[in-house]
């Protein structure tokens, strides 16, 4: 006997694209959409019977990232031919495109975090790179929401991460200090670590710009029964340096040491054999990008762990300590790049998150699914999930 689902306008839209409510599966896990799978209608499926993915945005977003294309749909469809092993588009009626779902396993689930991936796979997300380096910002006309004055100039990365930091300064902390009032100062991050942080990345070397995908993680890469590896969740894509894909890619994967080292040099192959200067200083740079990565979870991951916190009744316990040991370990891993003289511990995390909580905030409807899937940017392992 199927579950109940509670009601929601994206699944009540689903139910009706399929025509059989019984058939939609979910809601996927996911961040920015509500996300269900449903059967494709005969009539567009063709001969490639399969599932679609119904999608609505999700309302009152905290967005953590910057962001560049104005649709991941039309992104997907200038890139078809161009990029391999990305989903398909379906038109099932006038102006309404589904993507094809891929059936297949998240990376996460074959390989959690911190475990070596196959050779096979890796040399698939290695020629992902090729392909993005290919694409170079003149070659996509695709509409973008970003302004073209805040568009950094071909080549200059120094002022394509200083786009970024201002968006992490802005969005992420700035906006968040009245919402969560003192608990930025109390773990001892202030306005002056953004002065430290540019101090510590300046001096990057000019790369040539081209798509990136900015969000290679291992949930967002499917292995299907062949054994192919494919690419979703094209949202955070941008146009900008190719070693800030590879440095966000690095972060997120959380490779062994050796693997780690390995996919580098790899990847300055390959993309020196597609796009010379690509990866020009980036013995220098590459840890400069790390450490900006490293830094910029701090600010996302304070925020985050409230929510995960409001989001679990039983967050005064073990899941309370769990997200405070989490985020001393993010908080370590950034004090140099931010310039933290000091740590605080784990018990002193979890006090600074329980002081800042007006009263009844574990009723202001932030679900457990909604944050789920972004903890990997602070260094939680991957979650499987579908896809």
């Amino acid at each position: 006997m199927q579950a109940e689902h509670v009601s929601s306008p994206a699944r009540e839209r689903a139910a009706e694209m399929s025509g059989d409510p019984s058939a939609v599966e979910g809601p996927l896990e996911g961040y920015h959409h509500e996300t269900y799978v449903i059967p494709l209608p005969a009539e567009v499926a063709g001969a490639h019977p399969g599932r679609g993915k119904c999608r609505e945005p999700r309302s009152d977003l905290l967005w953590f990232d910057r962001r560049c294309f104005a649709s991941e749909e039309t992104l997907l469809s200038a890139l078809q031919g161009r990029i391999t092993g990305i989903p398909e588009l379906i038109e099932v009626a006038d102006g309404v495109r589904l993507q094809r779902f891929v059936e297949g396993r998240t990376l996460g689930s074959l390989y959690r975090s911190g475990h070596e991936v196959p050779d096979s796979i890796a040399a698939q997300i290695l020629d992902l790179f090729r392909q993005l380096a290919r694409v170079g910002p003149g070659s996509l006309d695709v509409e973008r929401q970003c302004r073209p004055e805040d568009r950094s100039a071909e080549g200059d990365t120094a002022g394509f991460l200083e786009r970024l930091v201002c968006f992490a300064e802005e969005r992420v902390y700035r906006e968040n200090l009245e919402r969560f009032p003192g608990l930025f100062a109390s773990l001892g991050l202030d306005d002056d670590c953004f002065t430290r942080l540019r101090r510590h990345v300046a001096g990057l070397r000019e790369r040539p710009f081209c798509l990136l995908h900015a969000d290679l993680h291992r949930e967002n890469f499917v292995v299907d029964l062949q054994g192919r590896l494919w690419t979703i969740d094209w949202e955070l894509a941008m146009v900008g340096d190719p070693l800030y894909d590879l440095a966000t890619h690095l972060h997120l994967m959380r490779y062994p040491k050796a693997q780690h080292d390995l996919m580098a040099k790899r990847w300055c192959e390959v993309m020196e054999e597609e796009r010379s200067g690509s990866t020009e200083g980036w013995e220098e740079d590459l840890p400069r990008l790390l450490d900006f990565k490293r830094a910029q979870s701090v600010f996302t991951d304070v925020v985050r762990a409230t929510q995960v916190l409001d989001a679990r009744p039983d967050s005064a316990g073990p899941v309370g300590e769990q997200e405070a040991v989490r985020l001393r370990q993010v908080l370590a891993a950034a004090a140099r790049p931010l310039g933290l003289d000091t740590v605080p511990t784990p018990g002193e995390v979890m006090s600074s998150l329980s002081r800042w909580r007006p009263p009844g905030a574990l009723s202001r409807g932030v679900t457990t699914a909604s944050v789920a899937r972004r903890t990997h940017a602070g260094g939680a392992p991957g979650r499987p999930r579908s896809t």
